[in-house]
């Protein structure tokens, strides 16, 4: 499928790979429904012997490009692929089997045109058929406070300006799928701004076939590293408040009842430990 020469708006970026047929019209559908129309439908197939074309050429909208995969690449390959092959000013993700709202497009370019010093905007997320809200922080303080503790963007309901990936050369790194999209907003949280839209924006659909159940453990594994990164980069987010302000300090959990990342004020220091007993580095509070 074709489009006309000038650049879009938007680029919307969606891998796929063995969706079945319903989730994948749903979701290609809630898109080409968006009341913002200004984008291009970049659709990337990873499954080349198994691929979803039909049902993707069965849409005449000219705003859709289907690409395919001469040999799996994987998630991460994929979706730096689709960033490399997007026009679009601002880079819209979104997951194959998820549905985005009619205003997602329109609320997420507003955002952004109006504020530009800030290059990640997303929103909250409706998991379903459960019909649970998933709600992060709003704004860019409170955001990466939260980062440093769990991926506090929703990743499928976000928008990115494609200028701060390429010029601060950030991609998805292989090294920490399934989990690539937690890193990618760490490495961001150091070069621009954050904004979580109060209000739900994409429906997430929840099912047995979701990588964080299909690869649970390999996701466990990419969460601890994203974390070690985040506990060595920014350690000043662990503080609520201004700048190790005070002495609150949030100690991050991953295993029952055992602190991965714990902090201890020691006059004026803050010794940071791993797994509470293994000191990994010390901060001296001003």
């Amino acid at each position: 499928m074709m489009k006309s020469d000038c650049c879009p708006k938007v680029s919307v970026l969606m891998p796929v790979y063995k969706t079945q047929e319903i989730y994948l019209r749903e979701a290609i559908e809630s898109i080409l429904k968006q009341t913002f129309s200004d984008f291009e439908f970049l659709i990337l197939d990873d499954a080349p012997d198994d691929n979803r074309e039909k049902i993707v050429m069965s849409y005449r909208d000219n705003r859709i490009i289907y690409f395919k995969n001469k040999v799996n690449i994987g998630i991460t390959q994929s979706r730096n692929k689709l960033i490399d092959l997007a026009k679009g000013e601002y880079l819209a993700v979104f997951d194959h089997d998820d549905i985005s709202l009619p205003t997602r497009l329109e609320d997420e370019v507003a955002y952004l045109d109006s504020h530009p010093e800030v290059g990640v905007v997303s929103g909250w997320l409706e998991f379903f058929p459960k019909k649970k809200i998933s709600r992060h922080p709003e704004n860019n303080l409170d955001i990466k406070i939260d980062l440093v503790k769990c991926c506090a963007i929703a990743h499928t309901a976000a928008m990115i300006r494609k200028s701060v990936l390429d010029a601060f050369h950030i991609k998805y790194e292989e090294a920490y799928s399934p989990a690539e999209d937690y890193m990618l907003f760490l490495k961001l949280a150091e070069v621009t701004m954050f904004h979580n839209i109060q209000k739900v924006l994409v429906k997430y659909r929840s099912h047995e076939r979701n990588t964080s159940h299909l690869q649970k453990a390999k996701m466990i594994n990419a969460d601890i590293l994203c974390k070690c990164f985040a506990a060595n980069k920014y350690p000043y987010l662990y503080f609520k408040g201004s700048l190790l302000g005070g002495n609150r300090f949030v100690d991050i959990n991953i295993f029952p009842k055992i602190p991965f990342i714990k902090f201890k004020i020691v006059r004026d220091k803050i010794i940071v430990l791993l797994l509470a007993i293994i000191p990994v580095f010390l901060i001296r509070k001003k």
